[in-house]
């Protein structure tokens, strides 16, 4: 083997290079711990949008400058840091929800949703989103309303974003 190719698949362990390692080591465990953290999806209430197994990152710094809107697909905490939803936004505060005959309706108003796929037949009472709070869903709806977590969530409990 080549002496460079050598010195560069193993350098000597000096001062230098153990700094850099560890600098290097305590970048990624900060960016991957609280940051962009990885996750796999487990569950099927936002099929066909995000399938159950899939991995993606968790995009914490989203939300810092701006505010969630309605249409976000956002990670909410539940039980301590462990427990995340994936949830699609569908009313925020001051909004009222309903759902009849499966098709979403807020402020009275039918909503165009292309990511739920599959047929509906969710029905649901008119509610109106508490201040501070959105109003989530998955986006699998061909699920009974019983199987779903679903409703209104406080601000605070959104921790990002999917990365894609």
């Amino acid at each position: 083997m080549d002496e460079r190719l050598r010195r560069f698949l193993f350098p000597s362990p000096t001062p230098a290079y153990l700094l850099r390692v560890v600098l290097v080591a305590l970048g990624a465990y900060g960016f991957f711990g609280f940051v962009c953290t990885p996750f796999v999806i487990r569950g099927k209430s936002m099929e066909s949008t995000y399938h159950d197994g899939g991995f993606d990152f968790l995009w914490k710094p989203h939300y810092l400058y701006s505010k969630p809107k309605r249409g976000d697909v956002v990670a909410i905490r539940l039980a301590g840091a462990d427990v995340v939803y994936l949830k699609r936004i569908v009313a925020l505060a001051g909004q009222t929800v309903a759902f009849s005959n499966g098709v979403l309706i807020v402020d009275g108003k039918p909503v165009e949703e292309p990511y739920v796929k599959g047929p509906c037949h969710w029905n649901l009472p008119p509610r109106k989103v508490e201040p501070d709070h959105v109003y989530v869903v998955g986006d699998n709806r061909s699920m009974p309303m019983e199987q779903h977590d679903f409703g209104q969530v406080s601000l605070r409990r959104i921790i990002g974003v999917p990365l894609w």
